[in-house]
């Protein structure tokens, strides 16, 4: 009796494996027959002048080899100035001054919007900065972004500081106290 159960349960497990290869394996086949193969009616190949490969053009390429300027692509340094020959004819030259190399110190970009106070959220240690931009408030807590472009770092008593997020430059907003309206 528990042979024939066995069998049983082989024979249904067969049957489902034949099913699964029927059907995962033998549809994902296309039928091609000659009656399928699309033909265009009006076939116009390219126009072509000359189909042949410009090998004179390729080995010239491959000949070629690369002279750098010596400048070292990953430095902000300008590189020095290629030092002149002298020749008989040419007159002598007067040494000049060296020049110190021009360092150009990138500056963070202000903030394009007021930064005009702060809060703390309550049951919590994090501060909330405020912004103004004419009509519209932001309102921005330490490690968020602010208008997609500056990563609020540390929100202080009497300033900010952030971070620009495409260039990892960072930068300082005082608070700005807004001045209280006339009294009459």
């Amino acid at each position: 009796m528990k042979q024939k159960k066995q069998l049983v349960v082989l024979v249904f497990l067969l049957l489902i494996a034949g099913f699964i290869w029927f059907v995962y394996f033998n549809h994902d086949k296309p039928i091609v027959t000659a009656d399928a193969i699309p033909t265009p009616q009006n076939y116009q190949p390219i126009g072509v002048d000359n189909p042949q490969l410009h090998n004179d053009a390729v080995g010239r390429a491959r000949k070629t080899e690369y002279k750098g300027s010596g400048r070292n692509p990953f430095s902000r340094e300008l590189p020095t100035p290629p030092q002149r020959k002298e020749s008989k004819k040419d007159p002598p030259v007067v040494p000049s001054v060296p020049l110190a190399p021009v360092v150009i110190t990138p500056t963070v970009s202000p903030l394009p919007v007021k930064f005009f106070g702060y809060g703390t959220v309550p049951n919590s240690l994090s501060r909330r900065a405020f912004f103004t931009d004419g009509e519209d408030v932001y309102i921005v807590g330490e490690g968020e972004v602010l208008l997609n472009r500056f990563r609020i770092l540390r929100i202080g008593n009497a300033n900010l500081e952030y971070e620009e997020v495409s260039t990892g430059l960072r930068g300082t907003a005082i608070l700005e106290e807004q001045a209280a309206p006339p009294t009459p």
